[in-house]
């Protein structure tokens, strides 16, 4: 699991709903980000980020959605201890055919 972030859920939502509604205030959506970044103490790169996640989210942008990121580290994980399973399984029978190999030779 990651680090928990340092901003709240509401408080990045109403970040990314300022840069949006306020866009047409200013030359560029990054002049926009930037300017609501200084005002909620934030980096402007970490709002672009927020804001191009919900513009995936919302259809608007190419991308994995937040849903199929988070769809796709659990099947990852659930694939990882798959595979370490099968080692393990794939060991414990080589051991125990040898074993059987061995005792059947005294």
């Amino acid at each position: 699991m990651g680090r928990p972030s340092k901003y709240s859920k509401e408080v990045r939502e109403r970040a990314v709903r300022m840069v949006l509604e306020h866009e047409e205030r200013y030359d560029s959506q990054w002049a926009t980000i930037v300017s609501i970044a200084e005002k909620i103490g934030c980096s402007a790169e970490v709002l672009r980020k927020w804001v191009r996640q919900a513009e995936r989210d919302a259809g608007q942008r190419p991308g994995l959605t937040t849903e199929e990121r988070a769809r796709l580290k659990q099947l990852e994980r659930e694939n990882f201890e798959l595979r370490r399973a099968n080692e393990i399984l794939r060991k414990a029978s080589a051991y125990f055919a040898q074993a059987e190999l061995d005792r059947r030779s005294k």
